[in-house]
């Protein structure tokens, strides 16, 4: 048989890093000191290789040289024209400033900002969903506690591992972070809630470690709306409390007005007005009890708009399962969030691309695809709308071929 049906001239990844602007990247790299000293390795080809590695989930340096020798044919079609050393991949990590990936990566969500955000869930109804953003964090573990100190203990052997904390702040249906900030992971949460940078309108969803009197009221005072989980240790006074019932007489809805003190450090007292909405969880069979500062929307657009955190977490679990955060390829705190950054590009430039895309992936299967042939001279597009075309053509021309034996 011949070609593939799905032949291209250039890799799959020739295509992939098409959405990248090389001079804009290079640029950016001068800008932040990324070009001193350097005569071949830069910073265009070291985001090219440490993609390469990122979407092909190598775990080491040894790996992703190996492999990038087994491919030297192929560095041409993606503006490599020296093969790197191992060497030469791990001082870059060490030397070439972590802001250059962080400008890349925020560059990039700022030009495919609409694509991200185009989804068909989105509708006339839900007017709040433009303005959601979602607030979280997620830890990542490392082995040393020396660069990111590390949160709780061994049981056994009372060691602490280290651990990195990305802050996170998406906007709801984006599929991207808009927003990340690196802590270690003894951290509170609260560090990434400020009401400064939020407008006026603006709609947050976060979960019950940002609860912080000061900034919460700070948000009232900014008229941004939040809208998060009660602890179970709050202390509060009760304003007006009413109770909503089904047909059945069984309880919906409670809404109980209140408000929080606080004790300030110049001695007042800060009072905070909030709303706790009170429903059933159907499938957990308990009871959920969310505050808001929203003193007069309907409850369940409240409580939809909580259930809209979920999608974070759904981000979270999405970049650590596909790409890999277990190993880094360097020990230094500027290599590991190059390996941050680079995988967030990773996972940008893969949305962009399945959005593209007639067919239905989930994006397990796309990152799966897309590691298997993504050295391979094959179209996107044609690939991945109808994977299977070639082997309907090759079953095609067997048939043909047993006609005509049958025939003779």
């Amino acid at each position: 048989m011949g070609k593939s049906i799905h032949f291209s001239g250039q890799p799959l990844y020739s295509q992939v890093i098409k959405l990248l602007d090389k001079s804009k990247i290079l640029q950016i790299s001068r800008k932040y000191g990324g070009e001193h000293y350097v005569k071949r390795f830069d910073g265009w080809t070291h985001l090219v290789v440490m993609l390469y590695a990122i979407i092909m989930r190598f775990d080491s340096l040894r790996e992703i040289m190996a492999s990038i020798q087994a491919e030297a044919r192929k560095l041409c079609h993606l503006g490599i024209t020296t093969m790197p050393s191992r060497s030469t991949l791990s001082d870059a990590n060490k030397r070439r400033p972590e802001i250059i990936f962080e400008s890349i990566y925020r560059e990039l969500y700022t030009t495919y900002r609409n694509i991200l955000s185009s989804d068909s869930r989105q509708n006339c109804d839900t007017v709040w969903m433009k303005r959601l953003q979602i607030i979280d964090s997620t830890t990542i573990t490392l082995f040393s506690n020396l660069l990111f100190k590390g949160v709780g203990r061994h049981p056994k052997t009372g060691k602490k591992k280290g651990g990195i904390k990305v802050h996170t702040v998406i906007h709801a249906n984006a599929g991207g972070p808009s927003d990340i900030k690196f802590t270690s992971a003894a951290t509170n949460d609260s560090f990434m809630l400020r009401p400064s940078v939020l407008n006026k309108g603006d709609i947050i969803a976060i979960n019950r470690a940002y609860i912080d009197y000061e900034k919460l009221e700070a948000l009232t005072q900014r008229e941004v709306m939040y809208v998060t989980k009660m602890k179970k240790n709050l202390k509060y006074k009760i304003i007006e409390d009413c109770m909503y019932q089904t047909a059945e007489g069984l309880m919906e809805v409670r809404i109980q007005n209140v408000t929080f003190s606080k004790m300030l450090k110049d001695g007042t007292i800060l009072i905070h007005h909030a709303r706790i909405i009170t429903n059933i969880d159907i499938k957990k069979h308990k009871l959920v009890s969310l505050l808001t500062n929203d003193m007069e929307s309907d409850p369940n657009e409240i409580i939809e708009i909580y259930r809209k955190r979920w999608e974070i977490e759904l981000l979270f679990k999405q970049i650590k399962q596909n790409f890999p955060l277990k190993y880094f390829y360097g020990e230094s705190a500027n290599a590991i969030k190059i390996q941050i950054w680079v995988t967030l590009i990773a996972n940008l430039l893969l949305i962009v691309m399945k959005k593209g895309l007639t067919r239905s992936w989930s994006f397990s299967g796309l990152a799966t695809m897309m590691r298997i042939a993504l050295m391979y001279y094959v179209d996107f597009y044609s690939l991945f709308n109808h994977p299977e075309k070639d082997w309907e053509t090759l079953l095609d021309v067997n048939q043909k071929e047993d006609c005509q034996l049958s025939i003779f």
